[in-house]
């Protein structure tokens, strides 16, 4: 039994009669009465109760109708689904963000894209960076957003502007009374907290500055590094963006200067994997953004 011959079967149970069903499908009515033959036949039961008039459908055909009606709408749903799809219109889209990134970037993108596309839903993963590479690595999601550096042999990649680094402390400090900023060289005897990622990156800055960093806490999430900044545990080195995605009296931001520092959002996927049409459209929207 193949998709014409349900559409046949349900034109009959739908018409009542072998006659009308033909004229609805434009074929030959002794042509549409064999296939419901071979179809009773194929199946091995009695589907119809044939009248002078009018055929009635048995408790069979009953069932077959329903099921008919079942797949026959799951086929044309898939089908508009899928062109929807691929074009961008319907369907949805994974991906992965660190949390500072994700708040700069995503809800101007977001919205925009919400607007062109209302049909796309979008699946949200929040991590840390190993944490998202994995989720791609995976296929768990098709789209990550972290900070650089990043493997460019591995993953393509769209980024961002700089953003200066800075140095979140507990309020109250030994440069509190300073400006917004500070020397890199001011930080060495000093107890930090350092991204994972970040670790040879900053190392090879205060070599450069000619000191080796104190580093108390090697530390991916955002959040934690605050909180421990905020008990005085040590200063943390972060994004600049999380001076607007943390507001705390208790804490004071400083830009990291001579030499400055900067971080950039780089967006990811796989060189190897082949993006979906939604995701296409995502990307395309957010290289026509201005950040």
């Amino acid at each position: 039994m193949d998709i014409r011959t349900m559409k046949y079967f349900q034109a009959v149970a739908d018409e009542g009669s072998i006659s009308n069903a033909s004229r609805q499908l434009n074929i030959a009515q002794p042509a549409l009465s064999r296939q419901m033959k071979m179809l009773e036949e194929d199946l091995g039961v009695q589907l119809f109760e044939r009248g002078n008039r009018r055929i009635k459908l048995t408790i069979a055909g009953q069932l077959l109708r329903e099921r008919t009606e079942q797949i026959l709408n799951l086929v044309e749903g898939t089908k508009k689904e899928v062109a929807e799809f691929d074009s961008g219109i319907a369907g949805s889209i994974s991906i992965g963000t660190v949390t500072t990134s994700g708040a700069v970037l995503l809800p101007e993108l977001v919205n925009q894209f919400h607007n062109l596309y209302p049909n796309v839903t979008l699946q949200v993963w929040e991590g840390d960076g190993y944490r998202i590479l994995e989720l791609l690595d995976k296929g768990i999601i098709e789209i990550g957003i972290i900070r650089a550096p990043i493997d460019s042999d591995i993953y393509n990649s769209i980024t961002m502007p700089e953003e200066p680094l800075v140095i979140a402390m507990q309020k109250g400090g030994i440069f509190d009374k300073q400006k917004d900023t500070i020397r890199l060289k001011e930080l060495a005897h000093q107890p930090l907290i350092i991204p994972f990622r970040w670790r040879s990156l900053f190392v090879g800055w205060c070599a450069a500055a000619g000191f080796k960093p104190n580093i108390v806490c090697l530390c991916n999430g955002i959040i934690m590094d605050i909180l421990w900044a905020k008990k005085g545990i040590g200063m943390a080195l972060v994004p600049q963006s999380t001076k607007e995605l943390v507001t705390d009296p208790a804490i004071t931001y400083k830009r990291i200067v001579d030499p400055t520092l900067s971080t950039q959002t780089a967006v990811v996927w796989p060189k190897n994997r082949r993006l979906s049409a939604g995701s296409k459209h995502f990307l395309d929207l957010l290289k026509n953004l201005k950040y």
